[in-house]
């Protein structure tokens, strides 16, 4: 007879980083090593760690990007299955609204395969998973809450 698989909790933290650009509302979007699949910059929390900072060290690592944590947008929760360890994890996924402040998506780490700035709305139509279309949505209402003046126009690296 066969065991049950094992349940596993992992927890991670990530970013909606943003920027305006001649007016126009930027996101970062990575496509993680050998998939096929646009997603959110995001990753597990390091012991020690608390959620914003692990979202800042996220966003730098995938999308060689700096920025400055607004605001906690959510979290998301799903499963998935590890076939290799005969296990089922319940990841929790918190996101928070970065604001960019420097940085090239050229200097992104080996687990992506590119990290690419998009205007919002083209994000959203890229996103691969429909609960980081839920956050984006979420972020994107909170940004268009944000004055200009509080947001203003950032040039490109």
């Amino acid at each position: 007879m066969s065991r049950p698989p094992a349940i596993k909790k992992r927890i991670s933290s990530g970013g909606v980083v943003f920027r305006r650009l001649e007016g126009v509302i930027q996101v970062v979007l990575v496509l993680v090593r050998g998939k096929k699949t646009w997603c959110l910059p995001k990753g597990l929390i390091d012991k020690g760690e608390d959620e914003p900072t692990a979202a800042l060290r996220e966003v730098r690592e995938e999308t060689g990007l700096t920025g400055q944590i607004l605001d906690k947008i959510g979290r998301i929760s799903y499963w998935f299955d590890l076939r290799d360890e005969s296990a089922k994890v319940n990841k929790t996924v918190h996101f928070f609204l970065v604001k960019y402040l420097d940085g090239s998506t050229d200097d992104h780490d080996h687990e992506v395969d590119e990290a690419r700035w998009f205007p919002i709305d083209t994000a959203l139509s890229r996103l691969s998973f429909k609960s980081e279309k839920e956050i984006m949505q979420k972020a994107k209402a909170m940004i268009d809450s944000i004055s200009e003046n509080e947001s203003p126009d950032q040039t490109a690296p």
